[in-house]
């Protein structure tokens, strides 16, 4: 019998942890095959972060790092300027990455640091319990905000890939969602150009993914899917907010 599909060879035979409907393993498939296609798993080294993820290094088959908690640009700046040739990610939550992390991930980003950052965004912190993040929209509710997040006690939702943009060592950032097909194959176009460009030595390349947490948003998985397009997406533009062009120098 033909083989029609199958199991990336960038993913381990290990199950997956996470909750129903949660688009975390979607994410994994397609970093993974993004590092397959384009030939870079065998020299590939990723670093998970602590949150829903902490257990990515089981589900990658390339090398993989364990980082404190936020520091997983620090930790990737290490193994990216002493394995320049080796392509070089972190995969990160918005409460490791845009809360404890979020001095990491900007000063990464200005210096340019020649690594990919997969930013997984689902506006809460998942793993420790449903707070509110620095991502967590105005009016949705979580632990730490009952009644729902006010402009007046939190601020506004933080815009990372937009904040980012703006710094000068950041050629790339895009942001994504995973809800259906056309948007998939989307998202992994760019994780797939964020690669591309860290590769050709272009700088610090960033892609957003807008996911959905189902359990601590207290809904089914289809409901938070339309609850991420309608609420999300409105706050959350989709598309690419920087691609730099290539300069001389890099050329």
């Amino acid at each position: 019998m033909a083989i029609v599909y199958q199991k990336s060879a960038g993913l381990t035979d290990k199950g997956l942890h996470y909750c129903p409907g949660c688009h975390h393993g979607i994410i994994h498939k397609l970093v993974a095959e993004s590092l397959v296609e384009l030939g870079l798993l065998d020299g590939a080294i990723g670093v998970c972060p602590v949150g829903c993820s902490v257990f990515a290094y089981k589900y990658f088959s390339c090398d993989m790092m364990e980082a404190s908690h936020g520091r997983a640009p620090a930790v990737a700046t290490g193994i990216k300027r002493t394995h320049p040739n080796q392509a070089v990610f972190t995969y990160q939550g918005d409460g490791d990455l845009a809360s404890i992390g979020a001095a990491e991930i900007v000063h990464a980003a200005m210096r340019g640091e020649k690594f990919t950052t997969i930013f997984v965004n689902n506006a809460i912190y998942g793993m420790t319990g449903g707070q509110m993040a620095p991502t967590t929209l105005i009016g949705q509710r979580a632990t730490t905000c009952q009644s729902g997040r006010t402009v007046e006690q939190a601020g506004m939702p933080i815009r990372v890939a937009e904040m980012l943009s703006t710094l000068d060592g950041c050629v790339y950032a895009e942001r994504v969602c995973v809800t259906d097909i056309a948007n998939l194959n989307k998202a992994k176009k760019a994780i797939k150009t964020a690669f591309q460009k860290q590769m050709a030595g272009e700088g610090f390349t960033f892609v957003e993914v807008l996911s959905t947490c189902p359990t601590n948003w207290g809904m089914t998985p289809l409901k938070a899917n339309q609850w991420l397009k309608e609420n999300m997406a409105a706050y959350y533009p989709l598309g690419v907010i920087k691609d730099k062009p290539i300069s001389a120098e890099v050329k």
